[in-house]
């Protein structure tokens, strides 16, 4: 297993060396520049701008150095944040996206796995179209209309948790925005178990099982979960990409200082560098999280080899 996890970090590369390319080239190739809005700008000014920060280049010069800048982990300075550098950025709202989004995470495993399984054990019983009624509200709600019924209820109209704000280490700030992010998780895990887990459990293995007189709980839990989860790993491989980088909506309802405020203002004032630096980011999370789905498969399911 070890040899065909450095032959995938391998293969990410090119993979990755794509994704900057083309996104490098899409970013400048816009129209608009970091420095558009800013029309009281001289010309005088705004041509000793562009050529600090090397945009007067040619667009082959600009490419073939922010790509030996990122090989160094260098992902330049931010145009519209100038007295930070990409890096700097990224330090600062990556550790707030990731301690949010395994909150997240974490209440989709702990809550969607386990209804989702009593729904598969309970199949066509009332409990389990109740069970998944409500994770079809959970999924037909988008995060915009639950995040500020979480705080209207619970912040404003309870009084029991803050609607907005961050503090390092402070659970009371956490658990609104966690649980608006991992409701859509939270019932497509649950479904997507359940779903899982009902195929399973029709197979011959678990007939046999069950033929040996083996209590129920014990078939469902050690014989048919864990193959039943591989679906389950397979989603959450690139969803946990996702909420580890931030969700736009939730950090900005909550006032949170994430990835997602700097991203989208990146995005919005053609801050080339900062766009960039976090599409790497989240690239990189992303082919991590594919590899660690491919190797807990073989763990998951003794029948799935990869040598």
């Amino acid at each position: 297993m070890l040899s065909y996890a450095i032959r995938r970090l391998l293969g990410a590369i090119p993979t990755l060396f794509i994704i900057v390319t083309l996104t490098f080239f899409v970013m400048r190739l816009a129209p608009g520049g970091p420095f558009d809005q800013e029309q009281s700008l001289p010309a005088q000014i705004r041509a000793n701008l562009q050529a600090a920060y090397g945009l007067d280049q040619p667009l082959s010069v600009q490419y073939w150095r922010y790509l030996r800048g990122v090989a160094h982990g260098d992902f330049g300075p931010s145009f519209r944040y100038r007295d930070f550098t990409v890096t700097e950025l990224i330090a600062q709202g990556l550790p707030v996206s990731v301690t949010l989004g395994l909150a997240a995470l974490a209440l989709s495993i702990l809550i969607g796995i386990p209804l989702g399984a009593v729904a598969a054990v309970r199949h066509n019983q009332p409990l389990d179209h109740a069970l998944m009624a409500v994770s079809l509200i959970g999924l037909a709600l988008p995060t915009l209309v639950v995040a500020p019924l979480l705080a209207l209820f619970f912040g404003i109209k309870l009084g029991w948790l803050p609607v907005g704000g961050w503090e390092p280490g402070s659970l009371r700030t956490l658990v609104l925005p966690a649980f608006a992010l991992a409701l859509p998780l939270i019932a497509f895990v649950s479904r997507l178990t359940r779903a899982s887990l009902l195929e399973v459990l029709g197979s011959a293995f678990i007939r046999t099982a069950r033929a040996k007189g083996m209590p129920e709980f014990v078939v469902v839990m050690r014989h048919a979960l864990r193959p039943a989860l591989l679906p389950v790993i397979s989603y959450l491989g690139p969803a946990t990409a996702a909420v580890l980088t931030g969700s736009l909506v939730v950090e900005t309802l909550f006032n949170i200082p994430g990835m997602g405020k700097y991203l989208v203002q990146g995005a919005l004032n053609r801050d080339y560098t900062l766009v960039m630096g976090f599409v790497v980011v989240y690239a990189t999370l992303t082919l991590v999280m594919n590899l660690l789905v491919d190797l807990a498969y073989g763990v998951l399911d003794p029948r799935v080899r990869h040598e």
